[in-house]
Order: structure tokens, then sequence, then C-alpha cells
């Protein structure tokens, strides 16, 4: 029986689990691929770091690289992480020699994608990375092959387990965000540097990818992307009594032939399915035709959900299927013009902390009609004792550069206590 000689590079908690998993369940994968899948090397950065696993010396190769050029190697799993250094050198390496890579490594594809699927179409070798993207919600395999009769005009959800944590938390123990970022990491739901998850940054790294899936086009850069870390307690409160919850949204949609990609906090309607998303769950919504709506939901991240995602991608080339990284060849994939957001239409919510003195409310509101926005609805909230009031603003649909610019003119105001904050609106 043909035989696959794998090398995984990275034996951190991801590498470990896979190399465990790959010995334990050899004897299955091989009789549902009809090929054994054989973990020929390691590779690591340090050797001597105590493992779970049981290495044999002649496994572990000294430099990581010679697992680009060594003819008894098939297929590299890359898990050494980030876009650039040790982890690019590895994939750009390995597909140029003619190895099969399947990585889990998001960064990466997302900014160098384009140039690593032109290489590996040259070489008629496989670059898999469904572990890239919402872990355990096998979304990208889905693009591919699942939903590849639909003509996709929408795709948007949860991609960020971190953040839907701190969010749900935040909602149901009525804590701050510190106290729960903290909690976060002492369960390892957070990194010791969470930025990028906080920032919004690794979402918007899958959302290039997915989006370059469902719309058959390059990866596309130009994406606004907004975080979490200025959500305060209040707003979370405010949502609740207004009928919302608030979510780190990703979106890439169509729109008069050109592609709006986004990443922000958004009120959504509590009684909206992506509302009921909670704690580390991801879930991925696909607007199309003929499939109309379609849901992926499940964990997004840890050891178990990327080795299930990162085995998916293994067992494809086990199987022998040749595919283009991003569904089409390069010939046949275009380049998108995009949207800016402040073009946009939104609801908005606007929350502003002001000192408690007449004529305040109709200098915001005039502000407010200046700039052709219409207030829905305004709340009020005086504190007394602080001299100061609590304004909450939900305005109708209104372009975003106009909300900007009431955002920005308000802030200047001497009247003003705190930055004000602005959370768009999603009334789906």
């Amino acid at each position: 029986m043909k035989k696959l000689n794998i090398a995984i590079v990275g034996l951190g908690n991801i590498g470990s689990y896979l190399f465990k998993y790959l010995n334990e369940n050899k004897d299955i994968l091989t009789e549902k691929n009809n090929c054994i899948p054989n973990i020929a090397y390691v590779s690591a950065k340090n050797k001597k770091r105590r493992r779970s696993i049981k290495i044999k010396n002649n496994q572990w190769l000294k430099n990581y690289l010679d697992a680009t050029t060594n003819k008894n190697i098939d297929l590299i799993v890359e898990l050494i992480g980030g876009a650039e250094g040790p982890a690019k050198k590895l994939v750009f390496n390995a597909l140029k020699n003619k190895k099969h890579v399947v990585t889990a490594n998001k960064a990466l594809i997302a900014k160098y994608g384009d140039q690593l699927s032109k290489i590996a179409e040259k070489n008629r070798v496989n670059l898999e990375f469904e572990a890239a993207v919402c872990g355990g919600v096998p979304i990208i395999r889905s693009l591919k092959e699942s939903l590849i009769a639909n003509k996709i005009s929408k795709i948007y959800g949860i991609f960020n387990g971190t953040s839907n944590y701190i969010l749900s938390e935040m909602d149901k123990q009525n804590k701050s965000f510190n106290e729960v970022l903290s909690n976060a990491k002492k369960l390892g739901y957070a990194e010791a540097n969470p930025s990028a998850d906080l920032n919004g940054d690794d979402v918007a790294a899958k959302l290039k990818i997915l989006s370059s899936l469902c719309f058959n086009s390059f990866l596309n850069h130009n994406i606004y992307v907004e975080g979490i870390k200025e959500i305060d307690k209040r707003d979370i409160d405010n949502a609740n009594k207004l009928g919302y919850k608030i979510k780190l949204l990703g979106y890439a949609e169509i729109l008069n032939n050109k592609i709006y990609q986004r990443v922000h906090p958004v009120l959504i309607k509590k009684s909206s399915y992506v509302a009921g998303i909670d704690g580390v769950l991801n879930a991925v919504i696909v607007e199309g035709k003929p499939v109309g709506q379609s849901i992926i939901q499940g964990e997004g991240a840890g050891p178990s959900a990327t080795t299930s995602a990162l085995v998916s991608d293994i067992s494809s080339i086990l199987r022998g299927n040749i595919k283009f990284p991003f569904s089409l060849s390069e010939k046949e994939r275009k380049k998108l013009k995009f949207n800016n957001i402040a073009n946009r239409l939104f609801s908005a919510y606007l929350r502003f902390d002001v000192l408690d003195k007449p004529g305040i409310l109709s200098n915001i509101t005039k502000i407010f009609s200046k700039n052709k926005v219409s207030i829905k609805r305004l709340v009020q909230n005086p504190n007394r004792e602080k001299k100061s009031s609590s304004l909450t603003i939900i305005t109708h649909a209104s372009r975003d550069e106009y909300l900007k610019k009431i955002l920005k003119e308000i802030s200047k105001k001497n009247y003003i206590k705190k930055k004000p904050k602005l959370i768009r609106i999603d009334d789906n």
C-alpha cells in the first residue's frame, strides 16, 4: 500500500496533539484513505523541551528547512505560526521543492496566499489551510466543495472565540472587560498577548481568506477593522435594554460588483441566530443562490478542533486529491474593486458622557441634524452626584462617514467627559 511521509514542523500544543493523534489513529486513517500516513520527521525550536509525546531519535530534524529538501518527505505540516520568519521560509521552500503543505497559519495565508497558491499550482502540489480559519468549523472545505454550485453574495459571522468569550461573559457575569480578560487568560481562552484577538486583526486575516474563496478573487487587503477593547460594561447593559447583544463580527459581501470587507463590533438583535452563539464558539453564515442561507458552527480553536481540521487536509492529500488552493486556477481568479465603508448605510448606537448643563442636549441634536443623521431614539441618564449625564442615541440608517463626522465634532466639545462611543447596528 502507498505511504505518505509526513514532517511536522512546530511541536507546541497543537503539533504534539497532531503527532499523538496520527500515531494512535494510523490504522483507521489508512483504511479510510487507502494510504498510510507516516510521521517520518519532526522539528521544533527546542528539542529538549518536555513533551507528552515520544519522538524517536531518527525522527528529529536539526534544521527545520531540511524538511523542504529531504527526498523522503512528501508532506510538511507547518505549525510554527506568524506571517514572516521561519514559517514563511518553510512554506515557500516546501512548495518550490514540490512538497505538499498543510498549515494552520492564517496570518501567512492572508498575507502571502496568492503567491503561495501560484507556486503550488505550478508544481502540482497541495496547499491546504482548513485549520487556518475557525478550527473545528469546516468552512474552507465547504466553500471549495459542498457550496461550489452557489453564487455567494455574503459571508459573515463570529470568527474569533476569544473576543466572543469576553463579550459573552461581560454580559452573563456582569463583569468588566479587564476582569473577563484576566479570567480568559487563566482558562487558556486568551493568549498572554491577546492583541490580535482583541483588536480585530485575527478576524480580518480569516475574512480575507474566506472572501477570496467565496468570490473567486485574489486576496483583497482593503478591509475596515475595529476591535472590542473599548467596549464598556455600560454598552453591554444598554444593548440588553434595547433588545440587542454586542458581537464582534466579520463581514464580506458583494454590492454593485464591488467588495465590502469589514470587522467591527455590532449590536445584533437578541432573536437572531448569531446573538445566541456564546463562549468560545464560532459561527459562519453564508448567503447565496440556490442554497439561500447556510450556517456552520463549532469550536474555533484549541488542539482538538485544530487537529480535526489538519487531519481533514492530510486525508485529502492521502487520497491523492490535487486541488487549487483557492478552488480556481490563477487565470480564473479575479481582482475585485472595493467599496469604502464610508459610503455604507448603518443604523448606529452612540453613547456620550457629558456635563449635566442646560443647552448641551440641544447642541448635540443640532450637530446630528447638520450632518444629515436622523435620531430614532434618545435616552438620557443623569447622575446628579457627579453632575454628569449619559446620553444614548440610536440613529436611523445613515452614511458611515456622517456618523464618524458627528463623533469627531462632538468629541472636541468641552462638555464631553469621556471619549464618545459608536457601535454599528445590524438589524438583519
